[in-house]
């Protein structure tokens, strides 16, 4: 019932902020403008995910991470309260989370139900792209919550590792793995390669998005890993587990971290 009552209120305290209207406004044009573009079919929906893969996961761990710092003083205020540190993490938590998961969902929704991609023949794949966006929000939400307890302290430093990690993440991340295949391509580097693909939860909604468009020539090394060991239909299921897998690894983290933090 207190989770209930933090939510309410840190969900009415966002509504009032312009920032999160903006937010599903920019989802909005960049869906609408790359459908009226691209053609209402799979290459709009493909260029979707690609915004999507790049943009949520950062925006959600630096929001994350800020959101954070911003509620220090209600933070502290409830704490003094009888009420249990599990309660109010889930409370701060889910404050932030579902206002951008909806503000997600909209944007790039409302697009693709105007243009009749949630209705037509590609109703899955557009159901997909929302779907990996809404988990997206959640994973990258939580690791900015984890990063941001871990730095509490120090805001420039926690808002920095956040930056980093996303650019390393979604960035760096296939340029060192296409180094590693390089150096050592004279090996069997075929299992570590799919190691490399689950620990890495970007690479993993892309190997979904790839695998189910059926891509091969866009799927990089890891993704072609992955269709050879697991099939097409086979990948994509192995891929939405370990990316579900991944999803309790920053929340465990960071209820851990917020039970003990000294506030």
């Amino acid at each position: 019932m207190k989770t209930l009552t933090i939510l309410k209120y840190q969900w009415k305290d966002l509504i009032r902020a312009k920032w999160l209207i903006g937010y599903a406004i920019v989802y909005y044009l960049m869906a609408d403008a790359l459908i009226r573009f691209g053609g209402a079919g799979p290459k709009s929906l493909l260029s979707i995910s690609n915004v999507m893969l790049l943009f949520v996961p950062l925006i959600s761990m630096v929001y994350g991470a800020l959101h954070l710092y911003q509620s220090r003083e209600f933070t502290e205020l409830l704490l003094a309260q009888p009420i249990k540190r599990t309660s109010l993490f889930w409370g701060l938590y889910g404050g932030i989370v579902g206002p951008l998961s909806l503000a997600y969902l909209l944007g790039v929704g409302l697009p693709l139900l105007i243009n009749g991609q949630i209705t037509g023949p590609n109703t899955i794949d557009a159901f997909l792209i929302l779907s990996l966006g809404f988990i997206l929000t959640i994973l990258f939400t939580a690791l900015g919550f984890a990063i941001g307890l871990k730095f509490f302290e120090d805001r420039l430093k926690g808002l920095g590792f956040a930056l980093v990690s996303w650019l390393f993440l979604a960035i760096l991340y296939d340029g060192l793995v296409l180094l590693f295949v390089v150096m050592l391509g004279d090996y069997p580097i075929e299992k570590p390669m799919l190691a490399l693909a689950l620990s890495n939860p970007i690479d993993l909604a892309r190997i979904i998005v790839l695998l189910k468009f059926d891509i091969s020539a866009l799927m990089g090394y890891t993704g072609s890993i992955f269709n050879r060991f697991f099939g097409s239909s086979m990948g994509i299921f192995a891929a939405s587990g370990f990316l579900f897998l991944w999803l309790s690894i920053p929340l465990w983290r960071g209820v851990r971290l917020f039970i003990k933090k000294d506030f």
